[in-house]
């Protein structure tokens, strides 16, 4: 017998705040995280000098050095989001967490970068002054979701998903998956991202970022005509996903349930995603929750602002969701924050669809007409009374998710 997951706890760490009601107003006045980012100067080799970047994030006041010595920056936003989200679910203390039915399903499409220039000063110079005992663990693909579950005492299942930017969507889906089919009866899923250079030269050679360096305000464009590239972002979000009697039984405040999830792969070319299996994963998440297509209110685009993406992402979407439901792309306001990008737009799309009120995708202006027709939020946010929402993500590779929610309002 299959059961029902719910949402519990709900935490995060984005560019434009550290909770919703940090993160809503600037976001519903069409305000970004985008800036210019002058320490990028010395690169003459890229082109982009574009970032959202977390101001003055640390853990260092919170936490003691034993406990974060294994950390990189991601691994550390990691921690902090689930932190906040075990508190907001009423379990940080909970001796659940240690019983061996929770299990961690978390992400980053890296670990944290500088440590692999140890590992490359070795390989030059046959010594290392900066390579140390640590070293692997922060850089590590799987580095947060261990750093999450040695933190917090996890001894249940830990499902690493580097995926690029589906990380923090497998996360959620491979966690949901898990409690559905009695594996684990709680369960920390998300993902993480921290920006490094390296992340913006990724897409820089292949000519995909936005070079509006002296309007940073202006970019990025997801779906627009005018649209120039993607903007690199870093955050971290998890949402704690509970079976839904054991939540009922705690009397745990329950934000939404996970309705249906699918995960699928191009199996075609590692970076021109294929719109007709991109089709096929949204309508499997639709399979797997049980609905027909037009029991969906609300899109969460993944909306990266390049040519390929949008028009690939919005001809899937208009296949099989038509042109009525609408849509946003929230990377728009906190750039792409890669492994962290779907966990943290469904921690906030969650959050839009309990108060009923939705976001315009920022700077999106003229709609692309080599864009599939969809309904766009654009210009002001909207007022949408909303049942379920689609939360769609797309990765290097030709990996595809698509994340049903149910509203529990």
């Amino acid at each position: 017998m299959t059961r029902r997951v719910v949402v519990t706890g709900m935490g995060g760490i984005t560019a434009l705040g550290q909770s919703w009601a940090e993160i809503r107003t600037p976001m519903l006045r069409g305000k970004t995280a985008v800036r210019y980012m002058p320490e990028w100067e010395q690169y003459e080799g890229i082109s982009t000098r574009l970032a959202a970047p977390i101001a003055g994030f640390s853990v260092d006041a919170l936490y003691p050095r034993k406990k974060t010595r294994t950390m990189g920056p991601v691994s550390k936003m990691a921690v902090r989001a689930t932190d906040l989200a075990l508190e907001d679910a009423g379990l940080r203390q909970d001796p659940v967490i240690g019983g061996g039915r929770t299990c961690v399903a978390y992400g980053s499409s890296f670990g944290s970068p500088d440590p692999v220039l140890g590992f490359a000063e070795l390989k030059m110079h046959g010594t290392s002054r900066k390579l140390n005992a640590t070293s692997y663990v922060q850089m590590m693909s799987h580095t947060a979701a261990v750093n999450i579950g040695l933190f917090f005492g996890v001894t249940g299942r830990i499902i690493p998903t580097s995926s690029a930017c589906t990380s923090g969507s497998q996360g959620i889906g491979y966690a949901y998956e898990a409690i559905r089919w009695g594996r684990a009866d709680l369960a920390i899923a998300g993902g993480a991202e921290e920006i490094d250079i390296t992340q913006s030269a990724v897409f820089d050679t292949l000519f995909a970022t936005s070079t509006r360096n002296d309007r940073p305000e202006t970019t990025p464009r997801p779906f627009d005509r005018d649209r120039d590239g993607l903007v690199i972002g870093e955050g971290a979000a998890t949402l704690i996903l509970e079976e839904r009697e054991r939540a009922l039984a705690r009397g745990a405040t329950i934000y939404a349930e996970i309705a249906g999830f699918a995960c699928n792969s191009d199996g075609n070319h590692i970076t021109q995603p294929q719109a007709g299996t991109m089709a096929s994963a949204l309508r499997l998440a639709l399979e797997d929750a049980s609905l027909d297509a037009e029991a969906i209110g609300f899109i969460s685009g993944h909306g990266t602002a390049t040519d390929t993406g949008d028009m690939a992402e919005s001809k899937a979407t208009h296949d099989v969701l038509g042109a009525r439901v609408p849509i946003h792309s929230l990377k728009s306001y906190l750039g792409h924050t890669l492994g962290a990008c779907g966990a943290i737009e469904t921690w906030l799309g969650i959050e839009m669809m309990r108060e009923g009120h939705f976001a315009a995708t920022a700077n999106l202006e003229n709609p692309d007409p080599q864009c599939a027709d969809l309904d766009h939020v654009m210009g002001a946010p909207r007022r949408a009374d909303v049942e379920y929402m689609i939360c769609n993500n797309f990765a290097f590779g030709g990996i595809n998710t698509s994340i049903v929610v149910r509203n529990a309002r």
